[in-house]
């Protein structure tokens, strides 16, 4: 890689009160730690043969190389598995190493390899001599043995969970959860170590790898894995390329979905995130996949405006699952006292039931499944968890309701019988009752700071940015203000959101309170609490407040 271009250092003495209270409380004291986590460098990136079986991969890879030969990069259709996928590929065609690429449909082929999957690679490709499989493979140890068998080698390049049955019997399973570090890395950015590896042993030509650093950072954020360590470096300087990214299909996205020269981790999380995850929801993965390897920013723009429409198509589906999902919470669960939310119908599209899981598991603060049922009675589903309930251990403590399941503590699929749903939502139930205290259930707010109104300003911006990146490990801090009031009335905006107009003492800021229009507030003086951002409209610039919730002041 190239070396980093001079930055503009932060200068830790300057550092105001509030941040520093701020970094205390995610762990971050002394001087030096402090340095490295506001100035994170990629120079401090680690020696990528750290990570388990790397030089086996390494090895095995350089002798497609030589040997020309064919290798076919398969991978998972969310934003992780195509970035993950679109990575390997260039690291593959810069050494000159012909294949192809392999993406499963959600539908018929489902996550990860499968028989089916196979089959449709070898109609399609030809039997390849080795295949690369990315943000998949550690548990599909049938599957790899079934290639072995077909005299088709495989590289693992991973970071899910093991298997109870241990590893595939392969080349080389690269996944960082075999070894004591770097757990927090995903999928995109164990293939970023496997390319520093190769390009450590022996430079491709015309190759830099810090033109990638932005899609690693974009499967980072996307795939909610920890904003620590290496993480929070790639992702910090993957955001700053990004608006210059060299990459012709990431700037048509951020074109299409109106982002401006500063792009967040929150526009990553839910505006470009969600268009290249619809392709594959739609069952259209090659698509995103397509946009992320063009080359013509004009034709980059028109798959981008494709991504852009399957996303609206989501949209709608996200939206009729979400109303008949909370009518059936009403109808047949106790949305207070149950410990868990298992959901399915057979009207539900398999491709957006995460989303809903996920919307309903911060509603109502339970671990929730939201299943999707075929004609034929197959239910696939995908759950959400709170804080402290591992969705992985509630699918290994079901055996016998589920056909499979597997993923992250906060985030799995799963597989499941119609008539399995009322047993698994039993033993879900007692799995959580039994590992958790009624405490841990409770929902609650954390509010890192109270502030005044008076301290928010565009120069308190520039400090608070430095936290950034967001994310999973590094959550945007929440404030609180005591003793608000409306100066006007709130202004209903679509989808249930609402405009606020607040004053404390003499000062006043706009703030936007997303479904807030769905809620009953208290008469004011109120107490929020709320995160901040930049809000650029028409050119100008201001701090905006985004309310979390709202109380009744209680000293008023």
């Amino acid at each position: 890689m190239k070396k980093d271009p001079p930055s503009s250092e932060v200068d830790v003495e300057g550092v105001p009160s509030i941040l520093l209270k701020l970094l205390g409380q995610r762990g971050v004291t002394g001087k030096e730690n402090i340095e490295a986590f506001l100035n994170p460098r990629l120079k401090d990136l680690s020696d990528p043969f750290l990570l388990p079986n790397m030089e086996p991969a390494v090895e095995r890879i350089f002798q497609a190389v030589d040997q020309n030969e064919h290798v076919i990069v398969y991978g998972d259709y969310d934003v992780d598995g195509v970035t993950s996928v679109a990575l390997m590929r260039n690291v593959l065609d810069a050494y000159g190493v012909s294949g192809g690429i392999f993406i499963p449909k959600r539908g018929g082929e489902g996550y990860g390899l499968s028989d089916v999957a196979i089959d449709n690679l070898l109609a399609k490709h030809g039997k390849p001599d080795l295949v690369v499989t990315v943000d998949c493979g550690t548990a599909s140890i049938d599957e790899i043995d079934r290639l072995g068998e077909l005299g088709i080698d495989v590289i693992v390049v991973d970071h899910h969970e093991m298997s109870v049955r241990g590893c595939p019997d392969c080349i080389a399973v690269v996944n960082p959860k075999l070894g004591d570090d770097f757990h927090y890395l995903c999928a995109a950015g164990v293939v970023f170590k496997l390319a520093h590896a190769l390009l450590k042993r022996r430079k491709a030509e015309g190759f830099d790898l810090k033109d990638y650093i932005d899609m690693v950072a974009v499967a980072t954020v996307a795939d909610i894995v920890p904003l620590v360590k290496e993480n929070r470096l790639l992702v910090r300087h993957g955001l700053k390329r990004l608006p210059q990214t060299s990459n012709a299909g990431l700037k048509a996205l951020q074109q299409v979905a109106g982002l401006s020269d500063n792009v967040s981790s929150m526009d990553v999380g839910f505006r470009i995130g969600p268009r290249i995850n619809a392709a594959g929801r739609m069952d259209r993965p090659e698509d995103a996949l397509s946009l992320l390897v063009e080359k013509d920013l004009e034709a980059a723009h028109r798959i981008a405006s494709l991504l852009d429409e399957y996303n609206c198509q989501r949209q709608g589906h996200e939206k009729q699952i979400r109303e008949e999902a909370m009518k059936m919470v009403y109808e047949q669960c106790d949305p207070i006292n149950d410990p868990v939310i298992v959901l399915g119908s057979r009207n539900w599209h398999p491709g957006v039931v995460g989303i809903v899981a996920s919307r309903l598991m911060r509603q109502f603060y339970k671990p929730t499944f939201i299943i999707s049922i075929d004609e034929d009675g197959l239910g696939k589903g995908s759950g959400r968890s709170v804080e402290g309930i591992s969705l992985v251990g509630a699918i290994q403590a079901c055996p016998d309701d589920l056909i499979s399941g597997g993923g992250h503590d906060m985030a799995a699929g799963l597989s499941i019988r119609e008539e399995k749903l009322a047993d698994f939502r039993k033993n879900f139930s007692e799995y959580v009752l039994e590992t958790t205290s009624k405490e841990q259930r409770a929902p609650r707010m954390n509010v890192d700071s109270e502030i005044g109104f008076d301290v928010l300003s565009l120069e308190f911006m520039d400090s608070y940015d430095l936290l950034q990146p967001f994310g999973s490990q590094n959550p945007q801090p929440v404030f609180m203000s005591r003793e608000v009031w409306l100066t006007e009335a709130p202004r209903h905006l679509k989808n249930n959101h609402l405009k606020l107009f607040l004053r404390q003492g003499i000062s006043e800021h706009d703030a936007i309170f997303f479904g807030g229009g769905e809620r009953t507030l208290p008469d004011p003086p109120w107490d929020v609490a709320f995160t901040i951002d930049r809000n650029t409209f028409r050119g100008r610039t201001s701090l905006q407040m985004v309310i979390q919730d709202v109380r009744a002041s209680h000293s008023g």
